[in-house]
């Protein structure tokens, strides 16, 4: 199973980015793709969720600025990311079978995409 996540890069506050999160090797489409971020110093947290039928989770603090999507044709998972803030700055990694959408529960998973940086700039 690999994960490769892209779009990373460095915006100013305000601004827009868009991560995309590609998968290959599993086995089948029923599978749940979290995104996470690790800031300078601090722990990673978990903060958005989609699983095989399209449920999303959204971390409270991040809801009308991220959105979770997912092409099932192209095995791909976004994150729409808006109204960035310099402390959104982050190392954002996707991984697999890492969480429940609904009950907003993260997992330690061992399928992980090596990550991509956002740089936000005030």
């Amino acid at each position: 199973v690999q994960l490769q996540a892209s779009g990373g890069g460095l915006v100013q506050a305000g601004g827009s980015l868009r991560l995309s999160c590609s998968i290959s090797g599993w086995p089948s489409d029923d599978y749940a793709t979290g995104w996470f971020r690790q800031a300078p110093g601090k722990e990673r947290e978990g903060i958005l969720c989609i699983n095989a039928n399209g449920r999303t989770y959204v971390k409270n603090q991040l809801k009308g600025r991220f959105t979770i999507s997912r092409d099932l044709a192209k095995s791909t998972v976004s994150l729409q990311m808006t109204s960035l803030k310099p402390e959104d700055t982050a190392v954002y990694y996707c991984s697999l079978e890492a969480c429940d959408p609904k009950t907003g529960i993260f997992y330690n998973s061992v399928y992980w995409g090596q990550g991509t940086l956002v740089t936000v700039s005030s």
